[in-house]
């Protein structure tokens, strides 16, 4: 099936998907800081690899066939100083570009990147009557921006002859972290939490079919450029809220607004994201051929929550 190599594999997402590519066949190689793990599944192993330092192990490229690019600092793990802002970028952008100058100056038989990126590449809504679609210019804000300059960071590997997709991830609902688990702090004491207005439209996708889709990307050729890692139905935060409290709780919850400006008090920057409406379409990667077992909200949260309950 072929070697794959995971950055960010110990994320939300990088495990659930080195969890999905072990089933399928696929070698796994996950590259991390510090090697824990001294007793790793049969046909996964772990390779070193330090950006600040600018030190990655050779041979775990030479060895790979597919490269998915997952890592990042968490862009809502922490308060949005100058400093941290920084550290957003540099963990997105320096690591793709180590990873470049590996390919350029050893053999290789990469055949394809498969780099994550998000729909933080959009600004707020203009219209609720047309979605963004991936030719949409990218936001001029801190997020916008970024995405930008993430995007940019694996394009090199194109003039290499290596097939290159970005997929702009949505709102990534899981049970084992996320917003998801934000979200639930206040239903489990049986408030349903309400941002803002709750009319800001929420682009999420199930994890399950995030990875499928890394997996699809990986696994068809003609994937090239960016697509909206996104469910083909976005809902409200209101109807999110409501949908997911109702799931846990039944009847046995109290809607409450929590307002804007507390949100800005409590998050400072960070809270632009939590109260932006941004609808974004997926129509580009069903037309592609990849098919979501969880288009709708209703959907996704019974499948998530009948694991749990």
């Amino acid at each position: 099936m072929g070697t794959i190599l995971i950055t960010g594999g110990s994320g939300l997402v990088g495990r659930a998907l080195t969890d999905l590519l072990l089933k399928k066949g696929y070698q796994i190689i996950i590259l991390t800081r510090k090697i824990t793990d001294k007793n790793p599944r049969p046909n996964l192993k772990y390779a070193l690899w330090d950006i600040k330092k600018n030190i990655i192990d050779i041979e775990a490229i030479q060895e790979s066939d597919y490269i998915i690019h997952l890592a990042g600092a968490g862009v809502v793990d922490k308060k949005w100083t100058a400093a941290y802002q920084q550290e957003i970028i540099d963990s997105r952008v320096k690591s793709s570009s180590l990873i470049i100058e590996i390919l350029k100056s050893n053999p290789n038989k990469i055949k394809a990147i498969i780099s994550s990126s998000a729909i933080g590449w959009y600004g707020p809504d203009l219209s609720s009557n047309h979605p963004f679609v991936e030719t949409d210019k990218h936001d001029d804000s801190f997020l916008g921006n970024t995405c930008k300059l993430w995007e940019e960071s694996v394009e090199p590997a194109h003039q290499m002859g290596i097939r290159v997709c970005k997929l702009r991830t949505g709102i990534v609902l899981s049970t084992e972290g996320g917003a998801l688990r934000e979200f639930l702090k206040p239903i489990k004491l049986g408030v349903a939490a309400i941002l803002g207005s709750g009319k800001q439209i929420v682009s999420w996708i199930h994890i399950n079919d995030l990875c499928r889709m890394f997996l699809f990307a990986i696994e068809n050729e003609e994937m090239s450029g960016s697509y909206n890692a996104v469910a083909p139905f976005p809902v409200t935060n209101k109807n999110l809220t409501l949908t997911l409290a109702k799931q846990i709780k039944g009847i046995f919850f109290i809607p409450s607004y929590v307002p804007s400006f507390i949100l800005k008090l409590m998050m400072g920057k960070r809270s632009i994201e939590v109260l932006k409406s941004c609808y974004v379409s997926s129509e580009k990667i069903s037309k592609s051929g990849f098919t979501f077992f969880f288009p709708s909200i209703e959907v996704a949260l019974k499948d998530l929550f009948s694991k749990k309950l």
